[in-house]
């Protein structure tokens, strides 16, 4: 029989607070935030491995931030994310 996921003991954990131990709770939230912690990994094809870590470089960002980048741009082209507009009238410091 396998054993259950972090996942269904923190939600079997939920269910009965009262009846869980406090140390039973704690080593659970600390797998739970370890698996967090752990969780940026994103695999992808060698090829756009190769590109995003090209860019990452290039721009001076990390592979996380530069995924972050991308994904924020393309949600925000496509309208899943509102757009940040500049005002036409404000003070851009030369950097429009």
């Amino acid at each position: 029989m396998a054993s259950p996921d972090t996942a269904t003991l923190l939600e079997e954990a939920a269910d009965r607070i009262a009846d869980i131990s406090r140390a039973d709770l704690q080593i659970m939230l600390r797998r739970a935030a370890l698996r967090l912690r752990n969780a940026g990994t994103v695999s992808m094809e060698d090829d756009v491995e190769d590109a995003l870590r090209d860019l990452a470089s290039e721009l001076g960002m990390t592979r996380n931030d530069m995924i972050r980048f991308i994904v924020r741009e393309w949600m925000e082209k496509n309208t899943y994310l509102p757009v940040h507009v500049l005002d036409e009238d404000g003070d851009v410091d030369g950097t429009a």
